[in-house]
């Protein structure tokens, strides 16, 4: 059988692929970006025309996705965590109307906050909406995962939740692939009410959902995933490790036999019967999990017969915040932690900064020359890698929430009083989360100016095409702003003067400005040189 050397992201993808999916949707965002990219790049998937393009937001990805199961098919939608957010209202409906083709829901969460605002557990939106949840633990289950995903989701007819994290994403391991499978033929679904959530509908199919929680209780308890390892029949410590956090214990045992009872889980709900066992059989349980303490919580609520200690991020044996590492486990555990060399000093902390000859560095220079009458605090920012507009030399801006929130602040902002009220805005985060802000602006005559810097990519997450590309004059002429004021500069030097005059010409204008600040993202130009030769 092929080995190939993958990361979990693109394990998680193959994985996908071979089980005979028909479409992939999603929203770059570290460190889930890789799936989709590896998908689009297949000639697997090309040969057999997968769908594989982006979509505006999560949650329209996910909307397309379920559209794509209700014609019988198999495909997956990809995320990072805080994009399940935004794709939340779908996400816990589609638990309600159930699918036709199998649905994977990949979410992969950034403990530590590497690059996200911050670390909240996917698994929780899993428990909320009722839906099983897979949690490999290496690149194999991975891949394995897929397969059993979809096998699980159309034997139950609900969406998976496949839950990754950061260091699996990004490490690589050999992974073993197995026969592909056809794509799925188009079949619609029995139920002709099934994807209609009118209350009286909706009322029912709740109902079914919960009578199939025993279900997927079972399946876990029976699952391939979730390992119990009681070869030590009596310990003071039995522990519970969960995804990832196995590969941890198994770092400080590296030999075959562990020295205490370990439940290994990696497919929820938890498997309360072989939980009740270890509880009987030691004198207190460690839980090692990476994100939140969702399993921890579980465990302290259930109806157990005496007080012995269950452990974790709750009562500090681990750290509440963080990922998890091998000495961390160790500590809990009351091992010698492993030495760890520290930094030489000539290795220099640098913070990060915008590249060399980035266009957001002159659309931030200007802005900070026309605002300087105003003084400081003008100025709502967004997600992007224009962020670093507050680090130094720039300090151009007073706020960074989640995506789209630049625009819709500056409105507030605008409501209370504040003038002049000024949203810069990248044209890819734009297009996912800013045009209904924008429309909120246009239909309360709001004073605001909106700034849109165009790179012509989504340049945070690698260089993706995004869905509004080339047409963002047109899109917000068609959300009702004054052609007069839509001004397109190009952020240059030589630019300087009618950069700072055209800020401050739309700044003194009472109501809504957009200006487009246009040239390509420097890397992107990079890349193409070097394509080009």
């Amino acid at each position: 059988m092929e080995k190939l050397m993958l990361l979990g992201d693109e394990a998680l993808a193959q994985g996908a692929l071979d089980a005979g999916i028909s479409g992939a949707y999603g929203y770059p965002g570290t460190p889930s970006t890789e799936i989709m990219e590896y998908v689009q790049r297949s000639p697997q998937a090309a040969e057999r025309k997968v769908h594989r393009t982006w979509a505006s937001n999560e949650k329209t990805a996910v909307e397309a996705a379920l559209g794509m199961s209700y014609t019988g098919k198999r495909a997956f939608v990809c995320m990072k965590h805080i994009g399940l957010n935004v794709a939340a209202d779908p996400f816990m409906n589609s638990a309600v109307t159930g699918v036709n083709g199998g649905l994977l829901i990949v979410v992969a969460d950034d403990p530590s906050m590497h690059s996200s605002q911050n670390e909240q557990d996917s698994r929780f939106y899993g428990k909320f909406a009722l839906l099983p949840i897979l949690e490999p633990s290496n690149q194999q289950e991975c891949y394995d995962m897929a397969f059993y995903g979809f096998e699980l989701s159309e034997k139950y007819q609900v969406p998976v939740l496949v839950r990754l994290t950061t260091r699996l994403s990004h490490s690589r391991a050999n992974v073993v692939r197995r026969s592909s499978l056809p794509e799925k033929p188009m079949t619609f679904p029995k139920d002709p009410n099934q994807f209609m959530l009118l209350p009286a509908i909706a009322r029912k199919k709740y109902k079914v959902l919960l009578s199939k929680q025993k279900d997927f209780l079972t399946e876990a308890e029976n699952s391939p995933f979730n390992q119990i390892d009681f070869k030590v029949k009596k310990a003071k410590t039995g522990i519970i490790a969960c995804g990832l956090a196995y590969n941890y214990l198994r770092e400080n045992f590296p030999g075959p036999e562990l020295p205490f009872p370990v439940i290994k889980i990696s497919q929820y709900p938890l498997p309360e019967k072989a939980i009740k066992q270890l509880y009987q059989m030691c004198d207190e349980i460690l839980v090692l999990e990476e994100g939140m303490p969702l399993a921890e919580e579980q465990l302290k609520g259930m109806q157990w017969e005496g007080t012995k200690k269950i452990k974790g991020r709750l009562d500090g044996t681990l750290p509440r915040d963080g990922e998890l590492n091998p000495n961390l486990v160790a500590k809990a555990l009351g091992l010698a932690e492993e030495k760890v060399m520290p930094i030489p000093e000539i290795v220099a902390p640098r913070p990060p900064q915008l590249c060399a000859g980035c266009p957001h560095a002159d659309s931030f220079k200007t802005l900070n020359e026309a605002l300087q009458d105003y003084g400081k605090g003008h100025v709502f920012s967004d997600i992007g890698c224009y962020s670093l507009g507050f680090m130094p030399p720039y300090q151009a801006i007073n706020s960074c929430v989640d995506m789209g929130a630049s625009i819709t602040m500056a409105k507030g902002a605008a409501d209370a009083g504040l003038y002049p009220s000024v949203a810069v805005i990248g044209d890819s985060t734009f297009c996912h989360s800013g045009i209904t802000g924008l429309l909120d602006c246009v239909y309360d005559k709001s004073n605001v100016v909106i700034v849109i810097l165009d790179n012509s990519t989504t340049g945070m997450t690698g260089g993706q095409d995004y869905t509004g590309m080339g047409r963002l004059e047109d899109i917000c002429a068609g959300l009702g702003v004054a052609k007069d004021h839509i001004r397109v500069v190009v952020p240059l030097p030589k630019n300087k003067e009618e950069l700072v005059r055209v800020y401050k010409e739309e700044i003194a204008y009472n109501g809504i400005s957009v200006i487009i600040t246009r040239r390509e993202c420097v890397q992107i130009v990079k890349k193409r040189y070097k394509t080009e030769g």
